[in-house]
């Protein structure tokens, strides 16, 4: 078949610029959304008129054949022929005969890839909500089966206050949770039919675009034809969403290399989810964890990468825009497979509740609920601290920790101090005294669980609404 646009030009295009600006070897991933579009375009055409119902029948017909084609891998695709809708269009052609030249008729190739790339990535929004869930429960899981596991909450990577483990994990459900809101809340905007829009101006012809967003299940209709073929908002949106998801699976990842490792020994990986070392025999590396990590660094130049492509197009359709999909695609394969390997990474994990314990024990964590002792015997709060300060500083000179100090020791910073202060001190203590809605206190953690599942089942519930419709 002959270039669709060749009618002007004298020569063949060159075999390097052809190379160079075909985009067939990256955007046949929208096979299927291609094929679904046209399959829905021309039976607008046969509803307006605008071809024979014969002739509808047949190219509807040949599309199908083409999709099982594209099922079963049997479909070539060629580099001279630019592009996923050339190649479904020549597929078309060699199936059905000149007729599948008319299945363009009303369209251009600018609001037929942007139809496609709204297809394929509201189908990618809605299994990331279904993911996002997965590790969502994991996580849950096991917040529940360590409501009593107590651990050293950190701040500048300092010892701070002691929590709950179960507190800490719901942190990360929190996070995953907005995620799994704003991909939900950006459905309506990928949620979106360009199809109609032509070139940049729309069409001659009678079509009927409402007609074709009801058959492919979309909620509106772009309302200007020059933004229906530019916006690529909707992928920029959700190369941000996933770089916020990355983000939130790094700062795990983190903590999972760390807690994993023998100066913390908090947490022991599965097997399944590590490697070893080709010359150091006793090693198991974190590996999932630190590649999440490193991998959260392409995902964030790709966000980056569009952004710089389309900071100064004019509208409306440029070439430059081709450039929009392949970081999108290489984002949602590095996210899915994230995503895929932290649920069961997650549920795996041991939890070596004594030696969070023991870290517990040997620290000063628990300073600030002295302070708040004193300040509830009626010293001022700037003077209390001055004065826990000065203790911590004797703990350490004699090689002590707060618990083994005696009463009499504890007089040499203030008469304030009583025999209840050894209650204070203990973990359980500290821990169940922060008993405010969000705190760490255990009657806290345990409303949060259940605030947390509820939230689950309402964003699971939004996925089992949404999944079939974005198919």
């Amino acid at each position: 078949m002959s270039k669709l646009w060749g009618g002007r030009f004298t020569k063949k295009t060159d075999q390097l610029v052809e190379e160079y600006t075909a985009s067939i070897l990256f955007d046949k991933e929208l096979a299927e959304e291609d094929v679904q579009g046209s399959i829905a375009h021309v039976s607008m055409l046969g509803k307006c008129g605008i071809l024979p119902a014969a002739d509808v029948e047949t190219i509807k017909d040949g599309l199908l054949k083409v999709q099982g084609m594209i099922r079963r891998g049997e479909l070539e695709f060629s580099v001279s022929d630019e592009d996923i809708h050339m190649n479904v269009e020549k597929a078309l052609i060699d199936e059905v005969g000149p007729v599948g030249g008319k299945l363009h008729t009303g369209r251009s190739r600018n609001d037929q890839v942007a139809t496609d790339m709204h297809l394929w990535l509201r189908k990618r929004v809605v299994e990331f909500v279904g993911l996002l869930n997965k590790v969502q429960e994991a996580l849950i899981e096991q917040a529940k089966q360590n409501l009593d596991t107590i651990v050293p909450g950190y701040t500048h990577l300092q010892r701070a206050q002691p929590i709950l483990f179960a507190h800490h994990l719901l942190a990360y459900v929190s996070m995953f949770q907005r995620d799994a809101e704003r991909l939900q809340d950006s459905y309506k905007r990928v949620n979106l039919l360009p199809l109609g829009a032509g070139a940049l101006a729309g069409t001659t012809f009678p079509i009927d675009r409402h007609f074709v967003a009801e058959q492919l299940g979309f909620d509106r209709v772009y309302e200007n034809s020059l933004d229906a073929v530019s916006d690529r908002d909707f992928i920029l949106e959700f190369l941000s969403n996933a770089s916020m998801i990355m983000m939130h699976l790094s700062r795990l990842s983190e903590e999972f290399v760390m807690w994993s490792s023998t100066e913390f020994r908090f947490v022991e990986l599965d097997d399944a989810f590590c490697t070893g070392s080709s010359i150091m025999p006793q090693k198991k590396n974190p590996d999932v964890a630190e590649l999440v990590r490193g991998k959260t660094g392409r995902v964030y130049g790709n966000l980056f990468g569009l952004l710089t492509v389309l900071k100064s197009l004019p509208l409306a359709y440029n070439k430059d825009m081709q450039e929009d999909k392949e970081g999108m695609f290489d984002t949602v394969r590095t996210l899915q497979g994230a995503l895929q390997l932290y649920a069961p990474m997650i549920a795996t994990m041991k939890v070596n509740k004594d030696r969070m314990r023991q870290a517990v024990n040997q620290d000063f964590s628990n300073a600030t609920d002295i302070a708040d002792y004193l300040v509830n015997k009626g010293m001022p709060f700037r003077q209390a601290h001055e004065v826990i300060g000065k203790t911590v500083l004797y703990c350490i000179q004699q090689n002590k920790y707060l618990l083994d100090l005696k009463l009499e020791e504890y007089h040499q910073f203030s008469e304030l101090f009583g025999d209840d202060i050894y209650q204070v001190l203990q973990p359980e203590t500290v821990v169940n005294a922060r008993n405010v809605y969000g705190g760490t206190a255990t009657a806290q953690v345990s409303a949060a669980v259940e605030r947390a599942e509820a939230a689950l089942a309402g964003s699971a519930a939004w996925f089992d609404e949404f999944y079939t419709k974005s198919r």
